[in-house]
């Protein structure tokens, strides 16, 4: 409440406190923009605020956060990355951002590396679009997309990669398929870079619970019950004198210090909780 903005404070409130979820889409509303994506920050680390699909995956993330779809939202915002498919000519894949962001403040790792195509983020904007029941047409060409990189020898190498990845498998319509791919995935993820399965790692990275953070994900059977319990160990502990949770990179400024700090707060919150690590009346 002192620091959050006001779209994690909605959720908040949804989450822990019974509001309608239509009142975290109220604020949602003012990061979308004319072409149907979204931006303004949305994602914290650059301040740019023409659309991103990283924008609109956070966007998706949050619908589902506050169990409410708003149609006309999600509509524009499969139009948009529809566009920016046909634009890319990359199988219906679309990148994270564009150089666009150059102009304004951003994180030092937001860089060329965010313009490609790939299953980060196309892969997980597809499973959350699956997850919230939407249909378009570019959903099953993403889908296709996505199959046909996972049906390669090699998979991603990149944690942050295989997350999006485990998204898509965990909502796809084809669920035996996925079964057979998870597998490989997780052999993949404890080598990945930037995961950290170690508890005790203070480096920034993904943890199992980036890949499980409740009690109830699909993906918690990829990790033996001793090491999610260690995980949630570390998340107690992670908690700062004022109550919110740290963060372990360094973002573009203080506003996206402190709008990141609410993010990380709330999900931690809603882990613990889930976990039964936190009592929610308290």
């Amino acid at each position: 409440m002192r620091q959050g903005r006001l779209l994690e404070q909605r959720l908040f409130a949804t989450c822990f406190e019974n509001a309608p979820g239509n009142r975290a889409i109220d604020v949602l509303k003012g990061y979308a923009n004319d072409d149907g994506g979204f931006g303004h920050g949305l994602e914290p680390d650059k301040r740019c605020p023409a659309s991103l699909p990283i924008d609109v995956e956070v966007a998706l993330q949050t619908m589902a956060a506050a169990r409410t779809v708003d149609p006309p939202l999600v509509r524009g915002a499969c139009e948009y990355l529809a566009k920016v498919a046909a634009d890319m000519d990359c199988g219906a894949a679309v990148p994270l951002a564009f150089p666009v962001i150059e102009a304004y403040p951003r994180a030092a790792h937001w860089t060329e590396w965010t313009y490609q195509p790939g299953l980060n983020p196309s892969a997980g904007i597809v499973g959350l679009l699956y997850r919230l029941r939407v249909n378009h047409p570019w959903i099953p060409a993403a889908a296709k997309y996505c199959w046909e990189q996972l049906d390669k020898a090699d998979l991603p190498t990149d944690a942050h990669a295989l997350n999006e990845v485990l998204v898509f498998l965990e909502h796809t319509p084809e669920s035996e398929r996925a079964s057979s791919v998870a597998a490989r995935v997780r052999e993949s993820l404890l080598d990945a870079s930037w995961f950290r399965l170690d508890p005790d790692d203070t480096s920034y990275g993904l943890s199992p619970l980036s890949v499980a953070p409740f009690a109830d994900s699909l993906w918690r059977s990829l990790f033996a019950d001793d090491v999610i319990q260690a995980h949630l160990d570390r998340l107690e502990r992670d908690q700062q004198a004022d109550g919110g949770w740290p963060i372990a990179w360094e973002p573009p400024g203080p506003a996206s210090l402190l709008e990141w700090r609410g993010i990380v707060t709330l999900q931690s919150m809603r882990t613990l909780v889930s976990f039964g690590r936190l009592d929610p009346e308290c």
